[in-house]
């Protein structure tokens, strides 16, 4: 089972990235996939999730409007394209896979099954 987040990198505030999360080993069609993100000192924290389908997402409050999931099943891919990029959005951001068959998108993060390496998003002022 591989999860492999890529896209990071170092932006102004205000800019943009894209992230995306590769998966293999595993039948990703069948699971729903999350990001999270954990910044210094602080607890790992929900960002946004895709049903196995892609028709159901979820979001934190947080980045509600500037952040949109998406998926690929056929490439077994999913990605998180962030807009409106604030300072307080630096963080190691992570992609998940929950239990499989499973969505309940904001469960703790103890509740998802596989995990990516992390990618380092700073956002500068």
């Amino acid at each position: 089972v591989q999860l492999q987040a890529c896209g990071g990198g170092l932006v102004q505030a205000g800019g943009s990235l894209r992230l995306s999360c590769a998966a293999s080993g595993f039948g990703f069609e069948d699971y729903c996939i999350g990001w999270f993100r954990q910044a210094p000192g602080k607890e790992r924290e929900f960002v946004s999730a895709s049903s196995s389908g892609g028709d159901r997402t979820a979001y934190a409050d947080s980045v509600k409007g500037r952040f949109t999931i998406s998926r690929d099943n056929a490439r077994n891919t999913v990605d998180l394209q962030m807009n409106s990029l604030k300072p307080e959005d630096t963080a190691v951001y992570y992609c998940a896979a929950q239990s499989r068959g499973t969505y309940n998108p904001k469960r703790p993060a103890d509740e998802y099954v596989y995990w990516g390496q992390g990618t380092l998003v700073t956002v500068s002022s």
